[in-house]
């Protein structure tokens, strides 16, 4: 079987969940079928070709940039058997394929743009566009993947026009044999981390949808002997890095031990940051899965995180972390979960043993690819190609 994997993230250039469920899955998938793998970016590897965006477009709205790439894919996958688009950055590639090639188009659904109205702030008139391309795909696809649950009951609300047939739940992984406790301490000392005191941890974009700063206000609350530690980075636009660099300097006011990491550390550096804190915090607003919930999970350690979209199929509240649920209490909620794990480090480390459990029995690529792959040979019986 011959598969196209589209997709803007790949090594070396991953930056978000989609991303790193790309990053893997093409792994796993490469033993199973002949993948080839479109994604942004120069130059070409084995079975990697790299497509940048036109020359003429790169003062354009980034949308614009997003579909002259998405043509050059589109181009590029003539001889493969099926199409597999990631995110509205590569889903009009899959459904431009599928018209051309007449080959089917398989996309999975990471976020929905109906339901992330801020990236307006990021993209202008081009948000418009980019849920033009992601409704044109989602309703024409021969599957759709939804990550969650939650993500299932999105995409058909979002767009009832799609057949619910169509629509299958293929959760994200995790390699637990890579997301492991480390506990060295070198990262730990290199960032200057007191290492007689707890600490929560944040790892993740400067974006609207991460919630960041309702994790900013609430830090002010917690536990006064704890250390508050920021690896974020990315931020979508310019306004929202000034009210990331306004709250955490607020922050920085009021107590002492405030760590920011503004730079994407490399992967082995997160795990060891992931091993040794108190707990990992995800404040999201909006979230699909919620991958690197799983990836603190798989290091041992408790979440505490946001009760929305598909979260609580990954965290369980009270057995692997707290959940909390959004609304005008929020931030207050949020500072009262962590203190709670923080004053309790023996349920702690009873959460974080269970996070691991889980993360291994029931999130491993190894079945994600194997489930995908089913589809896939699905969607080719329902649509043979001519003798």
């Amino acid at each position: 079987m011959r598969v196209g994997l589209l997709t803007r993230e790949y090594p070396p250039d991953v930056y978000g969940g989609a991303g790193v469920h790309v990053e893997f899955l093409a792994r796993e998938l490469a033993s199973l079928v002949d993948l080839e793998v479109h994604c942004w970016g120069e130059g070409r590897g084995v079975g990697v070709v790299r497509h940048r965006s036109w020359a003429a477009l790169d003062t354009a709205n980034d949308a614009l940039r997003t579909f002259s790439v998405d043509l050059a894919m589109a181009a590029a996958v003539e001889g493969r058997e099926l199409v597999h688009s990631h995110t509205w950055y590569a889903n009009l590639a899959g459904h431009l394929g599928k018209m051309l090639h007449g080959i089917p188009h398989v996309m999975t659904a990471h976020s929905l743009e109906p339901l992330r109205p801020w990236k307006a702030e990021q993209l202008g008139g081009g948000y418009a566009l980019s849920g033009w391309a992601e409704r044109t795909a989602i309703e024409a696809a021969d599957a759709v993947i939804a990550v969650s649950g939650a993500m299932r009951d999105d995409i058909l609300a979002c767009y009832p026009a799609l057949d619910p047939a169509r629509v299958h739940v293929v959760h994200n992984g995790i390699d637990t044999t890579l997301y492991r406790p480390d506990h060295g301490t070198d990262v730990l000392d290199r960032i200057g981390l007191d290492r007689g005191r707890p600490y929560i941890l944040f790892v993740g974009r400067i974006t609207r949808q991460k919630g960041v700063p309702h994790l900013l206000r609430a830090a002010r609350d917690i536990d006064p002997a704890a250390q508050v530690v920021l690896c974020a980075g990315a931020p979508d636009t310019p306004e929202i890095d000034r009210e990331f660099r306004d709250l955490f300097a607020e922050l920085s006011r009021v107590r002492e031990h405030v760590h920011w990491i503004p730079q994407m550390l490399p992967r082995p550096e997160v795990i060891q940051l992931l091993t040794h804190a108190a707990a990992f915090v995800c404040p999201s607003v909006y979230e699909p899965l919620g991958i690197v919930n799983l990836e603190a999970m798989a290091c041992g350690t408790p979440v505490v995180a946001s009760r929305v979209g598909g979260i609580p199929e990954v965290v369980e509240d009270g057995r692997t972390g707290v959940l909390v649920s959004p609304g005008d209490d929020f931030e207050a909620d949020l500072a009262r979960a962590l203190d709670s794990v923080l004053g309790d480090p023996e349920a702690a480390r009873r959460m974080g043993e269970a996070g691991r459990k889980r993360a291994v029995d029931e999130f491993g690529w190894d079945a994600v690819a194997r489930r995908t792959v089913g589809l896939y040979e699905k969607v080719l019986k329902r649509d043979p190609k001519p003798e």
